[in-house]
């Protein structure tokens, strides 16, 4: 009888423990079932418009358009602006530190200190539970080794054998050019060109320059290689990844090998609607001969140098493609892509001849506009969305996708829930800008207003009629109200940016009847 007791004890205990066994087995998975992987593709001085499936047919980009089928299209993404000339440097300060441009500029020069390498975007995703990698163009003062689990060929804002600022300043005169055109001074190769269909001073394929060839390899080939060799390691790990993958490319120099410029030819480029031989205000904002971005074509613009750069331009940006299409193909090889979100953006946009400019250092759209597209497994696919965001919302929708509450410093918003819904309302009544002290910018409703405080010049453009923002309508009686509106709401937009700048001298007075 006591046998029989103890049998039957040793039953029900060993019953219970298969039970347990079998319990924690059925639960394994949920309880295992990993963050999502999350890749950050990052290009740079990629305008809005430089995207084939997002109405340029005149470009090749097969990869980045099937992420815009396959994911949803932010159409109004904004970078807010910069307290430098390098825009992508505080634009990528923006990005890591995840607060608004003047709090960034504050917060780098602490980012030499552990408790605020801490806090930047990388480091809250290691601490959750990610392997954490970054290879290609850093651009931040914070040491990337220290923010990212894993690096490789970390790249500096620009090459610097192809193109010394300091040397171009030292050798050009720009009131002597001014005055007279047709001078012989001396400009560093690469710059003030092309002057005539035969110049060819400076070549894209030329692999002696250096530059983006500079180690034998160009830099965009470079982090595809570093992308794959990571992705082949991850794939056998169980942890979940963040990869951010941030390419030079294609910020000038724009070089690419000679397939992808015979690609496309000089005379079958189409000049922008807004091309002028020369800005009116350029001086007046910050944007002088003797900045190395506007260098680099002739004053006055020429048809024959704006399509020149735009056709360098676009052969930078289709090898780039053929580069992500690539890691894309990777990604889908390792078996992950099913659970992974990808992000791909720029740092902003770039004039390419709109308005008589080059770079980046203005506030029209062409400049402060990048791509912006999230695919993922429950992401609306081939959707285009109209809210108003900015490209460092990216760091918080990543966040929100690795389930990590976001930190109340962060100021930028997710628009994941956006993407998932497809829901159009902004988290943000208004859109800010700002570039030095000598442009300020809101956009609301579908007008912006730009304020230029050094000359007290106010304009405003209907973005809806106007896209290309070529119709100044600040002057008309009937916008008048709208103009003094926009201006109170972006005075208050600086306080709230902790924005330096005053600009109530540049406030416009209601014109009487």
């Amino acid at each position: 009888m006591v046998k029989y007791v103890v049998m039957k004890i040793y039953t029900a205990i060993l019953i219970l423990v298969l039970t347990l066994s079998a319990c924690g087995k059925k639960s394994n998975p949920k309880s295992k079932k990993q963050q999502p992987n999350i890749v950050f593709i990052f290009t740079d001085d990629q305008t809005y418009t430089a995207i084939n499936a997002l109405g340029n047919s005149e470009i090749k980009t097969p990869n980045m358009d099937a992420l815009v089928q396959q994911g949803t299209t932010f159409t109004n993404a904004y970078n807010m602006g910069s307290w430098s000339g390098a825009v992508c440097a505080a634009s990528r300060a923006m990005l890591i530190s995840g607060r608004t441009v003047w709090r960034a500029n504050n917060f780098r020069q602490n980012w030499k200190k552990q408790d605020s390498i801490d806090k930047t975007w990388a480091k809250l995703l290691e601490n959750s539970g990610y392997n954490t990698y970054m290879t290609g163009k850093w651009h931040v003062d914070a040491p990337a080794t220290k923010v990212f689990k894993y690096t490789a060929n970390i790249r500096p804002g620009m090459p610097r054998d192809a193109w010394d600022h300091a040397t171009m300043v030292a050798k050009f005169d720009s009131l002597y050019r001014t005055k007279n055109p047709d001078s012989k001074t001396i400009m560093p190769n690469g710059y003030n060109r092309p002057k005539t269909t035969t110049d060819t001073t400076w070549l894209p394929t030329d692999i002696t320059k250096g530059g983006y060839w500079k180690g034998g390899k160009h830099w965009s080939e470079v982090l595809k290689d570093d992308a794959i060799t990571f992705i082949n390691t991850a794939k056998q790990k169980e942890k979940p990844f963040f990869m951010y993958l941030a390419f030079n490319a294609p910020h000038d120099p724009r070089q690419a090998p000679k397939a992808y410029q015979a690609m496309y030819n000089v005379n079958n480029i189409t000049i922008p609607k807004s091309f002028l031989p020369e800005y009116p205000y350029r001086h007046n904002i910050a944007n002088g001969d003797d900045l190395r971005d506007e260098a680099l074509a002739p004053f006055p613009r020429t048809e024959l140098a704006i399509k020149t750069h735009i056709k360098e331009y676009y052969a930078s940006i289709t090898h780039l493609d053929a580069q992500i299409g690539d890691i894309l193909t990777a990604l889908k090889n390792s078996g992950k892509i099913n659970n992974t979100y990808i992000i791909f953006t720029s740092d902003h946009g770039l004039a390419m001849g709109k308005h008589g400019l080059l770079g980046k250092q203005n506030l029209f759209d062409h400049s402060i506009r990048p791509p912006m597209i999230i695919v993922g497994p429950d992401i609306p696919k081939n959707k285009k969305n109209t809210a108003d965001v900015y490209l460092q919302d990216a760091m918080a929708t990543s966040l929100e996708i690795a389930g990590i509450q976001k930190p109340n410093y962060i100021e930028f918003n997710s628009f994941l829930q956006l993407a998932k819904q497809n829901n159009t309302k902004s988290n943000y009544k208004s859109i800010y800008g700002a570039y030095l002290d000598v442009q300020r910018m809101i956009r609301k409703d579908g007008y912006k207003l730009l304020v230029y405080p050094k000359i007290k010049k106010v304009l405003l453009f209907n973005l809806q009629t106007d896209p290309e923002e070529m119709n100044n309508i600040a002057n008309l009686p009937e916008e008048q109200n709208r103009v003094l509106q926009l201006f109170n709401e972006l005075q208050k937009l600086q306080k709230t940016m902790n924005d330096p700048l005053d600009i109530s001298t540049s406030k416009p007075q209601l014109k009487s009847n």
